[in-house]
């Protein structure tokens, strides 16, 4: 059976990381959190107190950024490390959340971060989610999945992630922050935040995680199922 890319693009907080990475766990793929990717640029711009609008600022700190997924056995979760440091739960945090749309906005940091993710699928059989998995890192994936939701049924979510970490959040101050962060991902010059021609729009709104992982799951199948039939067709041809 080929090993094919899932591509999972959408706006914040419609379930995208905890539904890729379930959806990797049940199929035997690799995960692959780009969101991750930003915060941890984003976290170290702030300690470096790197100035945004400087591009030689920019790219001389993303020169000193490496950036890897390490699986921890113990909660048997994928944990973000920045130079070698576990900095899953600080990323995760809200004033890293106010910043990173507009870090990844940055043309620098999304060339240099989209050649990294293109290195780590290139052999395939991986399940990654982001902004511009469909359009820009992956292109020809064979499964795309547009994820989107209400506005406060997201922030709603939200809230709760927050709440389960110990961070009391106001609900109205996530909702500006997610629409700030739609603003700017989908308006921004490179990559912006667009539905690939070739993605199946999925409406989270009113469904469960598991709910979301089955269907996911189902499109993959079919897809595997598909190219398994042409790969026979093809074989019979030639014989």
């Amino acid at each position: 059976m080929p090993r094919i890319v899932i591509a999972i693009d959408g706006y914040s907080s419609c379930g995208k990381s905890t539904t890729a990475k379930a959806v990797a766990s049940q199929m035997g793929y690799g995960y692959i959190d780009t969101g991750a990717m930003y915060r941890a640029v984003s976290l170290f711009f702030l300690q470096e107190h790197v100035a945004l609008s400087n591009s030689r600022e920019v790219i001389a700190a993303l020169d000193n950024i490496h950036i890897a997924f390490k699986h921890n056995n113990r909660t048997g979760k994928n944990e973000t490390c920045l130079n070698g440091l576990n900095v899953e739960e600080e990323i995760r945090k809200m004033y890293i959340s106010n910043i990173v749309s507009e870090v990844s906005a940055i043309p620098e940091v999304r060339w240099a971060m989209v050649a990294q993710q293109q290195k780590m699928g290139r052999r395939r059989g991986v399940v990654m989610d982001g902004r511009d998995i469909g359009t820009k890192v992956f292109p020809n994936a064979e499964v795309k999945v547009f994820m989107t939701a209400d506005v406060y049924i997201r922030a709603k979510r939200r809230q709760q992630e927050l709440l389960a970490k110990g961070e009391m959040i106001n609900l109205e101050d996530i909702i500006q922050n997610l629409e700030k962060r739609d603003l700017i991902d989908t308006t921004r010059a490179e990559s912006p935040l667009v539905q690939a021609p070739d993605a199946i729009l999925l409406d989270t709104s009113h469904m469960t995680i598991e709910e979301q992982v089955e269907w996911v799951i189902e499109l993959a199948d079919r897809r595997l199922a598909e190219l398994h039939r042409k790969r026979s067709r093809v074989k019979v041809e030639e014989e």
